[in-house]
């Protein structure tokens, strides 16, 4: 049972305070949490989720520059606070078309009315995007102009959704659709360590099945893979049902109208890497001379987009100029190096080279710089993970099918 939400900045300034419950927690617990924070050394995105203070256990998660933290004073559940606190960040995001402190501040009326219908005393009640949009607007032009001029600040409905009386709560039994389609992205992040040698730490990718669904009626689907045993945690929309997974790892499913993310899942120690990044760093006299090469290590048949090369200098180097052969290079005020190559040509790698000038008395560099890689391909799923088919039953006629995949780079970490 949730006592208290509070949206917090990653200044430590608290946005937005709701109360779930009768007896209220103090804003005090926010001091506490935000100090607690600044000893674990200030790194808002490597908290723990669930930290138990001297009076509250506390759920948080960071996200975008904003944290979502709740207390309570009785023992519940962990995986359900912060999965709660993942929820309302995802509806409060796709509200208000993305996260941050102005955001939230224009449109805290409509963060508050969802937090009042997604909770209730303190209980999780209604998370479902759909049923929250026929519920209450989203905001736009039209609804502020109008709450100006009438004084009528709510957007909230004064009739209660069909979907609520349905036994899939997620979607309206009368949807009509002008054309029936419905698309299936794979979307994955390969999240990597590669040591200076080239040798993999290691290399796992978090993938989802995200589902755009323009279908009329009260639809059945399908969904099976040719390869699902490499598939690890696997998180499931409530809409899937369990049963036949379990028995013959189908996602068998009446899918909710629009875009929502049908599942989510990890493919572990994988042993190969689409691009390599080789960094070498020779120091001598003061100086320090840095050489960066990049290329592809095992071709995924399809072009890989967007390469960045991006790094921190050590704080000993008091100056860095660099060159490429390939891309533009930009040293930012925070000695933030961002290096954009693109694609990588095909008659020549592109290499990044460049002096460090080293603080007097320091005659070599003693912290190496940890490179991040971001790039992706499009039309390829890294892990592996191919598509069987889908199986759409409870239509006249069958619908158009579409099927795409992405990966793109996550935490990929070369050191150097």
């Amino acid at each position: 049972m949730l006592q208290c939400i509070f949206i917090i900045s990653n200044s430590g300034e608290v946005i937005l305070e709701k109360q779930l419950q009768g007896h209220r927690a103090d804003r005090s617990i926010c001091n506490w949490f935000w100090e607690y924070a600044m000893a674990q050394g200030g790194e808002l995105s490597q908290l723990l989720p669930v930290i138990a203070s001297p009076t509250h256990y506390l759920f948080q998660i960071f996200r975008e520059g904003i944290i979502f933290l709740a207390c309570t004073q009785v023992e519940m559940p962990p995986l359900m606070g912060t999965e709660f606190l993942c929820r309302v960040a995802d509806i409060i995001s796709d509200y208000l078309g993305g996260l941050n402190e102005d955001l939230i501040k224009d449109n805290f009326v409509i963060v508050y009315e969802l937090l009042d219908e997604m909770v209730d005393n303190g209980y999780p009640l209604i998370t479902e995007p759909n049923i929250l949009r026929e519920m209450i607007s989203p905001p736009n032009i039209v609804s502020k102009m109008l709450s100006v001029v009438t004084g009528r600040s709510s957007n909230v409905s004064t009739t209660l959704p069909v979907a609520t009386q349905s036994c899939a709560p997620w979607r309206k039994t009368d949807i009509k659709n002008s054309g029936n389609e419905v698309y299936v992205n794979l979307v994955e992040e390969i999240d990597a360590i590669v040591r200076s040698d080239g040798n993999l730490v290691k290399c796992e990718i978090y993938g989802e099945i995200q589902v755009d669904s323009n279908l009329s009626g009260y639809p059945d689907l399908t969904l099976s893979f040719a390869n699902p045993t490499i598939l690890n945690d696997v998180r499931f929309h409530p809409c899937i049902r369990f049963r036949p997974w379990e028995l013959y790892q189908l996602l068998s499913f009446v899918p909710p109208n629009g875009q929502f993310k049908l599942m989510s899942y990890r493919v572990k120690k994988l042993k190969s890497i689409p691009i390599y990044v080789k960094p070498q760093l020779i120091s001598s006299s003061g100086s320090c001379r840095m050489t960066v090469l990049v290329g592809t290590r095992n071709d995924p048949g399809k072009p890989i987009d967007s390469i960045t090369i991006e790094f921190h200098l050590p704080s000993c180097v008091t100056s860095a100029d660099f060159t490429s052969n390939h891309g533009t290079v930009n040293i930012l005020a925070d000695k933030r190096c961002s290096w954009s190559i693109g694609r990588i040509p095909k008659d020549k790698a592109p290499s990044l080279t460049g002096n460090l000038v080293l603080e007097s008395g320091l005659s070599s560099l003693h912290v190496c710089p940890v490179l991040q890689a971001k790039f992706k391909i499009m039309g390829v799923a890294l892990s592996g993970l191919q598509i069987d088919r889908l199986d759409v039953k409870n239509m006249p006629t069958q619908p158009y099918k579409g099927f795409r995949a992405l990966t793109r780079a996550g935490e990929y970490e070369v050191r150097s």
